[in-house]
């Protein structure tokens, strides 16, 4: 199910996490050449991700 993001915070290895609106959490890493998000390196690229939909597999299980 897709969710916008509505928030960021970085988690205890300092990698970034995207909060959703359904409450649900997800990593938002940038490690090429496998996950390629440069947009998550700087505070203005996370904040043009904003409402942004990403497809939450925990909504999707029910949880």
């Amino acid at each position: 199910m897709h969710q916008p993001i509505v928030g960021y915070h970085q988690d205890e290895e300092n990698h970034w996490v995207a909060e959703l609106a359904c409450g649900h959490n997800q990593h938002v890493r940038h490690k090429p050449p496998w996950v390629v998000r440069h947009w998550v390196t700087t505070e203005m690229g996370r904040a043009a991700m904003l409402g942004t939909q990403l497809d939450c597999k925990l909504c999707d299980q029910g949880n």
